[in-house]
Formats: structure tokens, C-alpha cells, sequence
């Protein structure tokens, strides 16, 4: 599946939610990552996210799609990640 995943999350623990998602997923922008990832590995990256969260303060945000030719994206101004893939 393709997700898009944002959250929001208390200055202390950015930094290890940072390190989390890029393990799993491309970073896009400020706590804003996107890519294909399976259901099992979705699991453990929301698990991991729940033991660096506090929920009562901090969100995590998952958008779903089966595919990423399912979403269209638009960037207006400048791009963050540059996510070509040079072989």
C-alpha cells in the first residue's frame, strides 16, 4: 500500500519520531513522509510510533492508498525531498 504519513509531536521526541519514519518511508517535508509499505511493516512502525508518543498531546496522521497512481500530488514552491531514484 501507499500511505502518506504527517504528525505532530512534542519538540522532545521529534528527533526519535524523525528517525522512526525515515526508516520506513521517504521523507517529503517537515513531519511529512510518503511510500509503499507493507501492512506488517505499517504495524510496526505505528507501534514503534505509539512507545515515542504521548497520545494525549502528540498525532500521527496516516493517509492510505493501494497505489501512489492512485494520488495525485502538486507542488507549488520550492521542493523539500527531491525523490528521484538514480540507478
Amino acid at each position: 500500500m501507499y500511505i502518506i504519513l504527517v504528525y505532530d509531536i512534542g519538540e522532545k521526541r521529534v528527533a526519535k519520531m524523525l528517525k522512526l519514519c525515515r526508516r520506513y518511508l521517504n521523507w517529503i517535508q517537515n513531519s511529512v513522509f510518503e511510500g509503499e509499505i507493507t501492512s506488517v511493516k505499517l504495524k510496526e512502525l505505528i507501534h514503534e510510533a505509539k512507545c515515542i508518543m504521548e497520545e494525549e498531546k502528540d498525532s500521527l496522521i496516516i493517509f492510505k492508498s493501494r497505489e501512489e497512481k492512485w494520488l495525485e500530488k502538486q507542488i507549488v514552491g520550492q521542493e523539500k525531498n527531491d525523490l528521484d531514484n538514480i540507478l
